[in-house]
């Protein structure tokens, strides 16, 4: 079950202004600790260890690639690449730019592959009524 809350755009003179969105709620992050014991207890032969191993080489591996200038793409779920953090406003002149002043850093790009699809969606997503965050007050959806 995907929970959502909606939110409202308040950016003016966007051609969205005013209308309502819903954005899904993202119940908690799972690490690979227990994503391998997830995996594990879907009838495998692999232990919950032998599993974090392979997904931790995983990692180990795709960063590899991808500062190898590669991109590496994992069906039915994303493809994923490195781009480039820019300063702002750039180099006037070709000749002017250099890493150090031009470049901020890498960051990692995930575009998704496939779909996730839901036969119903009616059943398949639920209006938040409450959403807790991390230290800060309660954050309610709107009424309808």
């Amino acid at each position: 079950m995907i929970k959502y809350i909606l939110k409202k755009n308040n950016v003016e003179g966007s051609h969205s202004f005013g209308k309502w969105y819903a954005f899904p709620v993202k119940e908690s992050t799972v690490d690979i600790d227990k994503l391998a014991e997830h995996m594990a207890a879907h009838n495998t032969p692999y232990s919950a260890g032998a599993i974090k191993g392979i997904i931790t080489d995983m990692v180990s591996c795709i960063k590899e690639l991808l500062l190898e200038g590669r991109s590496v793409k994992l069906p039915d779920l994303a493809i994923f690449s490195i781009g480039i953090k820019n300063t702002r406003g750039g180099a006037v002149k070709e000749e002017e730019f250099t890493v150090a002043a031009n470049i901020d850093g890498l960051k990692l790009r995930a575009r998704a592959t496939g779909s996730l699809q839901m036969k119903d969606l009616e059943t398949s997503l639920r209006r938040a009524t409450v959403v807790e965050a991390k230290k800060k007050q309660p954050v309610t959806s709107p009424k309808e």
